[in-house]
């Protein structure tokens, strides 16, 4: 069962892992159609591993039109079977990029010192990219990152929310001065980028900050899935998140301390903040992060990375 539910968080680990939860699925006449399409998409996989090739999610649900009966109507039920092989093979350490599948977003955006060698699987040449000479552009992080080594003197990695606000830090140049690594999780960081995050903080031993809004959202869904991962990816949780993340963000002491600009909380925040306290993990086993978000909702007010420009200095 992946769900948040069924997670069970070690901060020894510092990532959630599945829990003892488990659903039984019975071949019948109306199971029949899901088994085959399972069948064909692990033969697709197999394929694409030994003809050294990738599919995305999109390329193998309209590959499964050529199935039969067996093909699927909607893309969400070719995902949601991918996600089940994916979670029959993480028992043994193999994820979904290992099989082939690929989502169909990129990764994130990279900014900064940091030189990345990147290796043509076709040609053998490696490609040297040095990510202070983009201009006032970035490097994009690819769906797969396996491959990639790196280089670098920085001192840590900034990981950023919003777009807005990863530009503007590498259009005044902030990891020059600060020596730093810039990387734009544009809202929830996707599997590549969390990856390559993870991967660059393993091989350089860097720290990695979030740097994120003072809300439910930019808390329990951006910080936390970075951190230690999320409930429905619980099987993978191990290869993706980056446990040594620290928290950077807007804080609510911040709101209060600097008299920073606020927005009252939306409906939505308040059920994720309520959420976050009763049934996440993660938060449950902080007391300071209870605190925050407790403070938060007494207070009602929610604050967003940009509100710092009010500061002087």
């Amino acid at each position: 069962v992946r769900s948040l539910g069924n997670v069970r968080y070690d901060p020894r680990k510092g990532y959630f892992e599945i829990g003892k939860g488990r659903s039984t699925r019975t071949l019948t006449v109306n199971t029949a159609k899901t088994f085959a399409q399972t069948l064909k998409m692990m033969a697709l996989s197999k394929e694409l591993v030994e003809t050294d090739d990738f599919a995305t999610k999109r390329d193998a649900y309209y590959q499964s039109k050529n199935w039969g009966e067996a093909g699927f109507v909607e893309q969400s039920e070719s995902d949601t079977v991918m996600d089940d092989i994916e979670a029959m093979f993480s028992i043994h350490g193999v994820s979904r990029e290992q099989l082939r599948f690929i989502p169909d977003e990129h990764g994130g955006a990279v900014a900064g010192e940091l030189i990345v060698y990147d290796t043509d699987m076709d040609t053998g040449k490696t490609e040297k990219i040095d990510c202070t000479r983009f201009g006032s552009g970035a490097y994009s992080i690819p769906s797969l990152v396996e491959h990639l080594t790196f280089e670098t003197k920085a001192e840590f990695v900034l990981c950023i929310e919003t777009g807005g606000m990863f530009q503007r830090l590498q259009s005044h140049k902030f990891w020059k001065n600060s020596h730093c690594i810039l990387i734009s999780m544009a809202g929830v960081p996707t599997r590549a980028t969390r990856r390559f995050v993870r991967r660059l903080s393993e091989q350089c031993k860097l720290p990695v900050y979030a740097f994120v809004d003072c809300d439910p959202y930019g808390i329990s869904n951006i910080y936390r899935t970075l951190k230690v991962g999320s409930g429905n990816a619980a099987h993978i949780n191990r290869f993706f998140c980056v446990p040594g993340a620290s928290f950077l963000g807007v804080t609510p002491d911040d709101i209060v301390k600097y008299d920073l600009p606020t927005h009252p909380l939306k409906d939505v925040d308040i059920k994720r903040a309520k959420d976050a306290l009763k049934n996440d993990p993660f938060f449950k086993r902080h007391k300071p992060w209870q605190k925050a978000i407790a403070k938060l909702l007494k207070m009602n007010v929610r604050a967003e990375q940009q509100s710092l420009a009010r500061c002087p200095g």
